[in-house]
């Protein structure tokens, strides 16, 4: 059985040699739909994203915030397994949580001092483990230091915006 760092290994060589071939553009992308919605792939299914029954959603098509808070425990779980692999840690099974607070009232412009998006989000691994606490400490840590979805969300990028008519 091929181990992850047997994997990793000339992928590490690689970008050492040749950093510009590590860096990727990935893309999503959606259709606007019917009423207040936009589909879009996520390579296995299409998914309708809408409005949060908080903002007048009926609760049947995705929230992105759900959607960011999903990422969030995607990438910390998957890099967290990474993580552990990495240094033999035996984590034999858990759980991550995100947890985020939004006041609805900046969304709807109901109150322009209100804030738009989270004001504050939580990340929770509940594991089954017999790590000592500083290992403990250590996956944690580096599960941070590597998680791209947290990386992004607590040193924003610079983004830009484009509209097109076509």
């Amino acid at each position: 059985m091929t181990t992850l760092s047997e994997i990793q290994a000339p992928l590490k060589t690689r970008y050492r040699e040749e950093p510009e071939a590590a860096k990727v553009t990935l893309s999503a992308s959606g259709q606007l739909g019917e009423g207040v919605s936009c589909s879009l792939s996520t390579g296995r299914a299409m998914a309708e994203a809408g409005l949060h029954p908080a903002t007048g959603g009926d609760g049947t098509q995705l929230c992105s915030g759900d959607m960011l808070l999903e990422a969030l425990v995607a990438c910390a779980g998957v890099t967290l397994r990474a993580v552990a692999t990495s240094l033999e840690i035996d984590v034999r099974g858990g759980s991550v949580t995100a947890e985020g607070d939004l006041d609805f009232r900046g969304t709807l412009a109901v109150d322009k001092e209100a804030a738009v998006g989270f004001t504050d989000i939580r990340l929770t691994f509940d594991l089954d483990s017999d790590a000592t606490p500083d290992e403990l400490a250590t996956l944690q840590r580096l599960t941070e230091r590597y998680c791209v979805v947290l990386q992004t969300l607590t040193s924003p990028p610079r983004i830009s915006t484009t509209t097109v008519t076509g």
